[in-house]
């Protein structure tokens, strides 16, 4: 079996933290999110390759990341693309890295943003027995969430009907970015030749269950989709569950640190109080009450409280008073 991790997006709703990284390398406690993803591919032997498909931009990136972290499965398939209007769309994307990279077995097709509670083991485990294209659902619990996704119909375990991102939802119940395919079903260039959406793999998914019994594995484990600010912070409140992770590099002097902060190495936190937030290496936090905020590396904050802060790299900001 061959996996894909899908690493191309340019992550704009996170601009400017992720303007010059890779929203899949952020932080989410001691580890990554993409990394819990190639860590639990790595140790499961049906998968023989891992391709990081990713674009010419973060290509680097993540070259040097899967090199410092020792993996051997993953390796890059890179899409020629630099900026966010040039990308193919994901089911364009997959349809060129399947002929790029000759993948003619089974395709596991996981989304390298997505934190999942379950073990991809797991949901491989399903598949297996399935012996069909099979997808992972959750509940988002309200169906204003569900018009964002795409959403699954059940006759049992079976999917029945699949609608990408109604306006008028009848059910919470979605389908996330993590799917198995046999290999006679990767069927793409198929779907693309019939002039239909490149873009959402829930358009794919939706042609293909039509034409193939589709299963849909449901878990409610946690789920976070890291694509703006807010989820990403509900990802590391997920992860830290109430508790503060402080680099022992980290200096933090007459502050006070509440619940859900990670403050990375070479930080600085001087007479402030933050709660819910990350900040990142080198960062001055001064005189500041900092709450559900980012605070990238490098960048110095002075007299502020600030609340749902997205602060870029190397930026200074102080009241002046």
């Amino acid at each position: 079996m061959e996996a894909v991790v899908l690493a191309g997006g340019y992550a704009t709703r996170l601009w400017p933290v992720t303007k010059h990284r890779p929203k899949m390398l952020l932080p989410v406690g001691e580890t990554t999110v993409i990394d819990r993803i190639l860590t639990q591919l790595e140790t499961d032997d049906r998968i023989d390759d891992v391709y990081v498909s990713t674009n010419e931009r973060f290509a680097p990136d993540f070259e040097a990341h899967i090199e410092a972290e020792g993996y051997e499965k993953p390796q890059l398939s890179i899409e020629e693309t630099t900026e966010e209007d040039e990308k193919f769309g994901v089911v364009g994307a997959l349809a060129q890295l399947v002929e790029r990279e000759n993948v003619d077995d089974d395709l596991l097709v996981v989304a390298g943003d997505n934190l999942m509670g379950f073990d991809t083991s797991e949901f491989l485990d399903y598949f297996e027995e399935k012996g069909a294209p099979t997808l992972a659902a959750y509940d988002v619990g309200t169906r204003e969430k569900a018009k964002s996704y795409g959403l699954v119909e059940l006759a049992g375990e079976q999917v029945v009907d699949f609608q990408e991102k109604p306006d008028d939802p009848n059910s919470t119940l979605v389908s996330i970015a993590c799917y198995a395919f046999p290999a006679e079903s990767i069927r793409f260039s198929e779907y693309l030749d019939g002039e239909n959406n490149p873009d959402e793999p829930g358009w794919f998914i939706q042609w293909l269950q039509s034409r193939e019994d589709t299963y849909a594995f449901a878990f409610d484990d946690a789920w976070y989709d890291i694509g703006t600010p807010e989820s990403y912070l509900e990802a590391v409140a997920w992860e830290l569950d109430g508790g503060r992770l402080i680099a022992e590099s980290a200096t933090i002097e007459g502050s006070e640190i509440g619940e859900n902060v990670h403050i990375l190495p070479g930080a600085e936190v001087i007479d402030s109080t933050v709660e819910s937030a990350v900040v990142f290496s080198d960062a001055t936090i001064e005189d500041c009450e900092i709450r559900d905020s980012i605070i990238d590396k490098e960048t110095h904050v002075e007299n502020l409280d600030l609340a749902g802060a997205l602060i870029g790299a190397h930026t200074q900001i102080t009241n002046g008073n």
